[in-house]
């Protein structure tokens, strides 16, 4: 996902701009120079595309404080993929406006100049004076009025890309035998592997957010060094222990940083953890609960999320918590949207507080990741919900899915044998996902649904 750094001097108004773009007052806007003085980030849609946008501090460096506001600007211009320098339109061209322009622009990174504060056409004039800047794009804007803004999210757009879209290449790419499902039949029963008695559990989380002291809680013992200094885990730490008629594997993970920050001998441990990820079943998604959730976070359950675990989130130092656990489930479930699926406890490692509900936790959602729906109840739940809700038409034509088969697990994959597999929209897709949810217990399990096109062989199977 890109992101796009809004740079610029104090009360030029680019919290404003955020605001704008967010469709939502976010960060806190006044008339005072520096009201910003942390990066804020959020994840917003332009030109219905996702991306991250931060809003940063005011370039000053009249005292102490801004200076150090002036460097963590400068550092999120660094992480941006995309740059936007927001000068005020109202004011002359300054000297030190153009040193920091000049400089973003060795970045060699797309940059926008956004003269704020162009109310309308008679000031126009006053944007032409930023012409020696000498740069490429500019977009005379007015926050205040929406004026020219469409233009300027027009051309961030370029730079963007679609997730659904990656999503679908994604499935295009998955090698499954649909003969050979078609020719088992709906009451014919699957053949099931034989099913290992252990569960490999991975546990995930940035750097210093209590990881090693969950693995010491869970498996009843000092196994894992515990410090205060961040990166102390460096290689995956492997412990298990038997729990009902379970074996536990669990890894402790090195804890990952800002790719900007890892260094070293931590950049071993980071190949070792995607090893480990492609390896496990579950994902312990470990966050602190003792502050807000960070850009990073959701980074590292992306890396659950791509690699299709099933996921608990466990937000550790909850006896140090930062607000309420509503405020909290809110944030966590506007944030983490793709994992909506994944149950939360509270928990203290350092106390062991709650910890010991994770071991049964792990055996539900386990055995919702491997469970198999048979073929007939598939087919009658997808007919009901096409009856409830047809699938929207491709132009005049209609689409139809003729038959559904889960052909494999951990997680649940299901094929739907359509007629017109392309026209399957997402937000349909994301439906029939819901609706198996409600049928069946799928909680901490992704679902992937495939559509694969009827073939001649397959006329048969036409209601």
């Amino acid at each position: 996902m890109k992101t796009i750094a809004i740079i610029g001097l104090p009360n030029v108004g680019k919290s404003s701009l955020f605001n704008r773009i967010a469709k939502k007052r976010i960060a806190i806007t006044s008339d005072f120079s520096g009201t910003t003085r942390d990066v804020r980030d959020h994840e917003v849609l332009i030109t219905d595309k996702p991306c991250i946008l931060l809003d940063t501090g005011g370039l000053d460096s009249s005292n102490e404080l801004f200076t150090n506001v002036r460097a963590k600007s400068m550092e999120a211009a660094d992480k941006a993929d995309i740059i936007i320098m927001m000068v005020d339109g109202k004011m002359l061209p300054s000297v030190e406006e153009k040193k920091i322009f000049y400089a973003l622009q060795e970045r060699n990174k797309p940059i926008a100049l956004v003269i704020n504060k162009i109310d309308n056409d008679k000031e126009m004039e006053r944007a032409w004076e930023f012409g020696e800047f000498g740069a490429d794009k500019v977009f005379p804007i007015s926050v205040s009025h929406n004026r020219g803004v469409t233009a300027l999210m027009d051309w961030i757009g370029e730079f963007l890309s679609e997730v659904e879209d990656e999503h679908e290449i994604e499935e295009d790419n998955e090698d499954i035998d649909l003969e050979a499902l078609l020719q088992r039949g709906e009451d014919e029963p699957e053949k099931v592997e034989e099913e290992s008695n252990q569960i490999n559990i991975g546990i995930v989380g940035r750097v210093n957010v209590g990881k090693s002291s969950l693995l010491n809680a869970l498996v009843g013992e000092e196994r894992a060094v515990v410090s205060s200094i961040a990166g102390t885990t460096i290689d995956p730490v492997d412990e298990y222990i038997d729990y009902k008629d379970k074996r536990l594997n669990f890894v402790d993970t090195a804890g990952l940083r800002r790719r900007g920050k890892i260094e070293g001998i931590e950049k071993f441990a980071l190949m070792r953890t995607n090893d480990m990820l492609e390896n496990a079943d579950i994902a312990l998604l470990v966050l602190d609960g003792s502050e807000q959730f960070r850009e990073l976070d959701e980074r590292i359950a992306n890396l659950a999320d791509k690699n299709h675990l099933a996921t608990i989130i466990v937000l550790n130092k909850w006896d140090k918590k930062y607000t309420s656990y509503e405020k909290t489930l809110e944030e966590l479930r506007y944030r983490f949207k793709f994992l909506a699926y994944a149950p939360v406890i509270t928990v203290s490692a350092l106390n062991k507080k709650r910890v010991h509900r994770i071991k049964d936790m792990i055996l539900d959602v386990y055995r919702n990741y491997s469970q198999r729906i048979p073929t007939s109840q598939l087919n009658a739940l997808f007919k009901d919900a096409t009856i409830k809700h047809h699938i929207p038409g491709d132009k005049t034509k209609e689409v139809k899915i003729y038959f559904s088969t889960q052909y494999d697990i951990k997680p649940p994959k299901i094929v739907l044998v359509m007629n017109r597999p392309k026209a399957l929209h997402f937000s349909y897709k994301r439906y029939l996902m819901n609706k198996l949810r409600e049928k069946f217990e799928l909680e901490g399990s992704p679902i992937l649904l495939y559509a694969r096109k009827k073939g001649e062989r397959d006329e048969g199977l036409e209601a």
